[in-house]
């Protein structure tokens, strides 16, 4: 696996793969990196010939007073993950190479961008699209893959390139768990021995919150209480639990079940809540039928 740090490396490593017939595909993270990170390698792999693996903290999708400066890094260590997993090139741009001096353009996405995370992080998200539309169009690449662990950043990374005609297929991964069902996340880190027994109760309350929903429960109401089940349990503060459409993060208020007991629509568990220092997100499908 080779190292590159600059845009015009890159891309001439690219064209020379693209020369030789070789698809690609792109794995953006922030480091740190973890199962879930290496399952998004493994895929690329099975998807195409060569994987650009990026590791880039975006100081761009931190709001100030967030945890930009004390987020982990550890590049030595994961250039070994890296290796391990089978990437071709790990891509590790400094600030200045992505945002040269004078940089003053943004990408906005509205529909899905508009929601959850967006209330609790103003901004985040323009700084997610414009630096997922940077690393697309550095890489050029035929296929990149997103753990949907941040399920609704892919949801806007989809309407991004969607709107903008941007010639890539973005492919979701399932979360990767530890047994007792926690997502796995760089931020785990900051649990203490405590916290991090509290912690997998997020994803057993998410889905408690599905299977109600699933039988006919009204997702205002189960989301509320698993809000208060959080709350008692130890986490100082619930951002959200919310139960809406997989596909446009709209509020789920009235669902049309067909005489088989499909959905005409899809459901999802979306949460944020505080355990400590960290903030954990987790959601899961509502499977009805």
């Amino acid at each position: 696996m080779d190292v590159e740090r600059s845009i015009e490396a890159l891309r001439g490593r690219v064209s020379v793969w693209r020369a030789h017939g070789n698809t690609v595909a792109l794995v953006p993270t922030m480091g740190a990196l973890h199962e879930g990170h290496l399952t998004l390698v493994r895929t690329a792999r099975e998807k195409a010939r060569r994987v650009v693996v990026t590791i880039f903290v975006n100081p761009t999708q931190f709001a100030p007073g967030e945890d930009l400066a004390s987020y982990p890094r550890q590049e030595r260590a994961d250039a070994e993950l890296l290796r391990a997993a089978g990437a071709d090139l790990l891509f590790m741009p400094s600030v200045e190479e992505m945002y040269p001096g004078g940089h003053s353009t943004r990408v906005r996405v509205g529909g899905p961008a508009e929601t959850l995370e967006s209330e609790f992080r103003p901004g985040h998200f323009d700084g997610v699209a414009t630096v997922v539309a940077k690393l697309l169009l550095q890489a050029l690449p035929d296929v990149a893959l997103f753990g949907e662990k941040d399920y609704q950043q892919l949801l806007v990374i989809r309407r991004m390139v969607r709107d903008l005609d941007v010639p890539v297929r973005i492919d979701g991964v399932p979360t990767v768990r530890e047994a007792d069902g926690l997502a796995l996340s760089s931020r785990n880190a900051y649990l203490t021995p405590a916290e991090r027994a509290i912690a997998p109760t997020l994803h057993r309350t998410i889905s408690a919150v599905a299977r109600a929903v699933a039988e006919g429960g009204s997702p205002e109401r189960e989301a509320s209480l698993a809000a208060d089940t959080l709350v008692r349990v130890g986490f100082r503060k619930v951002d959200y639990v919310a139960v809406r459409d997989a596909e446009t993060l709209e509020p789920l208020t009235d669902y049309v079940i067909d005489s088989v007991g499909d959905a005409s629509r899809s459901a999802r568990v979306l949460a944020a809540a505080w355990l400590g220092r960290a903030r954990l997100i987790d959601n899961v499908p509502v499977n009805f039928g």
